[in-house]
């Protein structure tokens, strides 16, 4: 009869000299594959029996085979050793910073150029590393970092809080997005108002989102109002909406590089920001790594 507490005493270091015996069906062979003497591997086996209670072999001078219990052991511990080497390989991985897995939320502009080239380097390097991306309505990313439901947050604001880290990657116009037969041009425009009678697709701009608050200041420093007929917080949106001439837009010039068809873009003279942000003093190590291939994309 099996002893439970003399169970829990066995090794895997036992369980893996078994597997191997199960296998060659040989004390002197399998002695050679694992490194020990015969005798060693004989009381090693002889140990494991002891502990559960339970004969794994049967063997005379001549002959080594497996018992019922010892060919139902062979299967069942083969899969649990396996699991249990790619466990432990796992969080080797993670204690070195080469694997494990990193939610990232981020702003809809990056998802066409910064991001992809981003992804790209991450993949090139840290192969074994399982992303997870969230593009955020409420662009809440302070939260979304605070309680862990993110890891690494791109946004375009500075988060100052004092338990988060804050870096700026780079700097970018903002742009009037336009029709192509557009008659506006970089060299027209001359003052926003000449935009007076034009219709808008913009984010609303009552609203809290560090975009929208950019547009409301940008607007008031020009000392214009304007026609809004669309709102939406989403470029991609937006973007085939201009290109449908339902009317015209402000978007940060990362979505330059989404390649939508029948659109211009014209750089103004207000510029946006892109920050990473993630938790200080994270146990994560693989978040610092991370960090630095971001930083290293940096223009």
């Amino acid at each position: 009869m099996i002893n439970a507490k003399n169970a829990l005493d066995m090794t895997i270091q036992q369980i893996k000299y078994f597997l191997a015996l199960s296998n060659e069906l040989h004390f002197w062979r399998t002695a050679e594959k694992v490194f020990i003497s015969q005798s060693a591997l004989s009381r090693q086996i002889q140990s494991l029996e002891d502990e559960m209670g339970i004969l794994l072999f049967e063997r005379d001078k001549r002959n080594v085979k497996l018992t019922d219990a010892g060919k139902f052991l062979q299967e069942k511990w083969t899969v649990t050793i396996n699991d249990f080497e790619q466990v432990v390989q796992q969080a080797k991985k993670i204690d070195e910073g080469t694997s494990g897995f990193v939610s990232f939320s981020y702003p809809g502009s990056i998802a066409f150029k910064f991001l992809p080239n981003f992804l790209e380097v991450l993949n090139l390097n840290l192969p074994d590393l399982k992303l997870e991306l969230v593009e955020p309505t409420d662009e809440n990313h302070e939260q979304l970092l605070l309680n862990y439901s993110t890891d690494i947050a791109f946004s375009r604001d500075e988060i100052k809080n004092i338990n988060i880290a804050s870096f700026k990657l780079f700097s970018e116009p903002i742009c009037l997005v336009v029709p192509k037969n557009h008659w506006l041009t970089t060299d027209s425009l001359k003052n926003l108002n000449e935009l007076k009678d034009e219709k808008f697709i913009i984010s609303g701009l009552y609203k809290t989102t560090f975009f929208a608050s950019l547009l409301r200041s940008f607007f008031e420093k020009n000392n214009f109002k304007p026609k809004t007929i669309i709102e939406s917080d989403f470029g991609g949106m937006i973007l085939n909406l201009v290109s449908k001439e339902l009317g015209i837009s402000i978007l940060p010039s990362s979505f330059k590089f989404s390649k939508t068809k029948n659109i211009r873009f014209i750089d103004l003279n207000e510029e946006i920001d892109l920050y990473i942000n993630f938790r200080k003093n994270d146990p994560n190590k693989i978040i610092t790594k991370v960090v630095d291939y971001a930083k290293s994309l940096k223009k």
